[in-house]
């Protein structure tokens, strides 16, 4: 079953090992988990995050929080004419950081600041989605691969009127084109996955420019039927963990009005196989 709630367990709190080996295995049974009435500080966030593993740094330096560069903030506030966070972030459906070589293994995500209305978030199961794919498509696609990069879509994603900042040339640096498995296995599980997104896969290798559009176009509209997703509606002090490596996931906003503000660490996973 794709999505479980841990109730009872305080994160301000150390967690035992014991404790911390079932919330692993749950991890791995249902890919998100969601942690109900946390109230930690970015601190507490930054050690429980890396019991899983190192932590990675969004390219976007300027929207990390101050002291504290493992934070990533997604946030719509504007403060003295400047966005405090990233504004539109997460609209395309999207697995974090698979435009790096070493993608992410999990993020966390905790709720800060939530609007009255709108904000929730879709996950959509990719192992789910591959273990019910056609035939014909199986085939189509087993041992392709496909180039992701993270200015695929960079430019165009306008939210509300917020755009992106432009990248510096060491930003730039730092998302070069990467090429994955359009299929990958779950190192943990060795459950098949699908491994390709809207927002960062741009094209499949080895096969014309034309089959690669088609060819992703019908992934896409596969891997998110409704029978593979989950909606999130987000409540107070909650805190996410979801397993990027079997999963992508879409934010599907709020009125910009209503402030929203989200802090994001992010864990390094292992080169995708």
């Amino acid at each position: 079953m794709l999505g479980a709630e841990i109730l009872g367990l305080d994160l301000s709190l150390p967690v035992n090992s014991a404790d911390f080996a079932r919330i692993h295995q749950a991890f791995l049974d249902h890919r998100v988990l969601v942690f109900r009435e946390q109230r930690i500080t970015p601190e507490q966030q930054i050690a429980f995050s890396r019991r899983f593993g190192e932590l990675q740094i969004h390219v976007l330096k300027q929207f990390l929080l101050a002291g504290h560069p493992e934070i990533f903030i997604i946030s719509n506030i504007v403060e003295n004419g400047r966005p405090i966070g990233l504004g539109d972030a997460g609209k395309l459906w999207h697995s974090d950081l698979s435009y790096k070589e070493i993608p992410s293994m999990g993020a966390m995500l905790y709720a800060r600041i939530l609007p009255e209305e709108g904000g929730d978030t879709l996950f959509a199961d990719q192992q789910l989605a591959y273990e019910s794919l056609p035939e014909a498509l199986r085939k189509a696609v087993e041992g392709r691969r496909a180039v992701h990069s993270y200015t695929a879509h960079y430019e165009d994603e306008v939210f509300k009127g917020i755009r992106r900042p432009t990248l510096t040339t060491a930003q730039l640096e730092e998302v070069k084109e990467v090429v994955h498995p359009v299929v990958r296995t779950h190192p943990e599980t060795g459950r098949k996955g699908l491994f390709v997104n809207e927002n960062f896969t741009t094209r499949i290798l080895d096969i014309p420019e034309d089959e690669s559009r088609r060819l992703l176009a019908e992934l896409y509209a596969h891997s998110i039927r409704p029978e593979f997703t989950y909606r999130h509606r987000w409540q107070e002090n909650d805190l996410l963990f979801w397993d990027n490596r079997a999963l992508i996931h879409l934010a599907t906003g709020c009125p910009n009005h209503l402030p929203r503000r989200m802090h994001r660490t992010t864990i390094q996973g292992d080169a995708p196989f």
